[in-house]
């Protein structure tokens, strides 16, 4: 698995947006080339009225109606003087908002300076809100994992193990029992807000598995609607590997196995596998174990709290018999 740098196109900018925040160009195709590098936006008010100190010109400009009344408010030389400073900078890309009209000028000396005008009729608030979570979205830290990941009982299963393991054919068998496939055989992991991890499948791949013997399998089409999710929450990883009589496998499950993915750490089961053992299954119980963990629910904490108190009675007992027989004289 392979962290991915992250940069974006204005051109993407504007094409995975143009529908849903209303998006048009006033200046055609210039800066879509640019790249972005960062997921925040700015405001270039204090640009435009000369202090450029602290400017972030890097950065998608978002223009509403507190800088186009500024520059209303200004006269003629003003008012070129101020489009000049702000256009000076390599700006991917100015977004004006509702609708708001900026002078044929400003739209020119932009086109020249190679930076695209982008228009909408969303208020201000409402674009940098909604464009902020597509941002957002697109710069989290992202990486690819060999596996497949499935919602059983709302909890985000992530299987790993060698190839031809049989991670596809438990999950194909979880989707048959009514639990839900996101993605088969490549898993792309983002880190979103509060260090959740979000996975989800590939545009090629989608919901589509692989089963060695069949081939490829349309999920969605045979199982329909019910059996299937675009993106789901990575809970626990359960990384499948051959039953090793060596091996010390966990028998009480005090000692909570962790691996790290992006910075966070995640549950992780080892589960060993051989014919006959029911995995699917066994799959369920450690999604279900994980929602009493959420829960504040730790059953073999609890199981060994009892063991303790009986061994702690038992001993008890045992003293009191022993201190009575010493003073049994009859």
């Amino acid at each position: 698995m392979g962290a991915m740098m992250k940069e974006i196109s204005v051109g993407k900018i504007f094409q995975d947006n143009k529908d849903r925040l209303h998006l048009r160009s006033l200046n055609g195709e210039v800066s879509f080339d640019k790249l972005v590098h960062e997921p925040d936006l700015h405001r270039p008010g204090l640009a435009l009225s000369g202090f450029v100190d602290v400017f972030t010109f890097q950065r998608v400009q978002i223009v509403g109606n507190t800088e186009v009344g500024y520059l209303k408010s200004l006269n003629n030389r003003q008012r070129g003087k101020a489009i000049e400073n702000l256009l000076t900078f390599d700006i991917p890309c100015i977004i004006v908002t509702e609708s708001n009209s900026v002078s044929d000028k400003f739209v020119e000396l932009a086109g020249e300076r190679g930076i695209s005008i982008l228009e909408t009729d969303f208020k201000t608030t409402k674009l940098m809100h909604l464009l902020s979570d597509y941002l957002d979205r697109e710069f989290a830290p992202s990486i690819t994992v060999h596996g497949s990941l499935a919602d059983v009982y709302g909890i985000g299963v992530l299987f790993t193990g060698r190839s031809g393991i049989g991670k596809s054919e438990i999950v194909l068998d979880l989707v048959e029992r009514g639990h839900r496939l996101v993605t088969d055989d490549i898993v792309h992991i983002s880190r979103q807000a509060g260090g959740n991890l979000i996975g989800m499948a590939s545009e090629m791949l989608e919901h589509h598995m692989e089963i060695r013997g069949v081939g490829i399998v349309d999920v969605q089409s045979i199982f329909g609607i019910r059996s299937i999710r675009r993106r789901k929450r990575v809970e626990v990883e359960i990384q499948l590997e051959e039953w090793d009589d060596k091996e010390d496998y966990e028998r009480i499950g005090l000692e909570e196995t962790t691996t790290e993915v992006l910075g966070v750490e995640l549950p992780m089961v080892k589960l060993p596998i051989f014919p006959g053992k029911n995995i699917t299954v066994i799959a369920e119980v450690i999604a279900l174990q994980q929602l009493l963990k959420i829960n504040g629910i730790f059953p073999a904490q609890r199981f060994n709290e009892k063991l303790i108190s009986k061994m702690q009675a038992k001993a008890a007992t045992a003293r009191y018999l022993e201190d009575y027989l010493e003073r049994d004289y009859e």
